[in-house]
């Protein structure tokens, strides 16, 4: 219970801290045209970046308790294949919050941020797909695949949809500048912005981490329930 706790708190502070950097942007931030990576690089926000960092490292922080805990709970139960999920999840969760430490302890990394944030990205949309797909089989009957394929399938869609409208941008709209205010000044419709898809990818990443949290505390409550009981009736057989 205390480590999903620590994933929600980790989500709350993540939404908190991007919602106060975004307070004090020197400009007008509109997220629909306006990337991430806007609010946490100081030469763009130079008084709310430390908001967006705190956040990122709570919601890493968490998730990284969260991810233990199940990593312990599964080697105990014997889950090999929910494991790896839980593994590589554990692993985007270390990049991100190394984000933050990593290129200013070694500054002759060129890139280095780029390039953590980038396996914090690929890790955390494995390892949910991963999970997702591992949990709700799990939870349903064998001929419950098709459901969980689709419901692990989810996260994927807003990110099929940014480099689908990228890939249309770059052939039908090569006269549009990387996505910025000047997109709507020119009535750039928001479905082609990289931004408004990326925000989209942070909200439904949220909502299965909080979900997986709930589900995998329920899935090892009934296991506790069921298996103390089996034991008790094993210690009897055998007095």
């Amino acid at each position: 219970m205390g480590s999903c706790a620590a994933a929600w708190v980790g989500v709350l502070a993540f939404w908190t801290g991007l919602w106060m950097a975004a307070r004090m942007y020197p400009s007008e931030y509109d997220w629909r045209y306006m990337t991430i990576s806007s609010l946490v690089y100081p030469d763009r926000n130079p008084d709310g970046y430390r908001w967006a960092w705190r956040g990122l490292i709570l919601c890493a922080l968490g998730g990284l308790c969260w991810t233990t805990v199940m990593l312990r709970d599964s080697r105990r139960d014997g889950t090999a294949r929910r494991r790896v999920g839980i593994l590589v999840l554990g692993i985007g969760y270390l990049c991100m919050v190394s984000c933050a430490w990593l290129p200013a302890w070694f500054p002759g990394i060129p890139r280095g941020h780029d390039l953590l944030a980038l396996l914090s990205f690929i890790g955390l949309c494995i390892g949910i797909v991963w999970l997702t797909f591992e949990v709700t089989e799990r939870a349903g009957a064998a001929d419950h695949r098709l459901h969980a394929g689709l419901l692990a399938a989810v996260p994927l869609l807003p990110i099929l949809m940014a480099i689908m409208t990228q890939a249309y941008i770059s052939r039908a709209r090569p006269d549009l500048p990387w996505v910025g205010l000047v997109w709507r000044t020119r009535g750039a419709p928001v479905y082609l912005s990289f931004a408004f898809w990326e925000w989209t990818t942070c909200v439904v990443f949220s909502a299965y981490t909080v979900s997986l949290c709930l589900v995998t505390m329920l899935i090892w409550s009934i296991a506790s329930a069921t298996a103390v009981p089996a034991a008790r009736r094993i210690t009897r057989r055998y007095r």
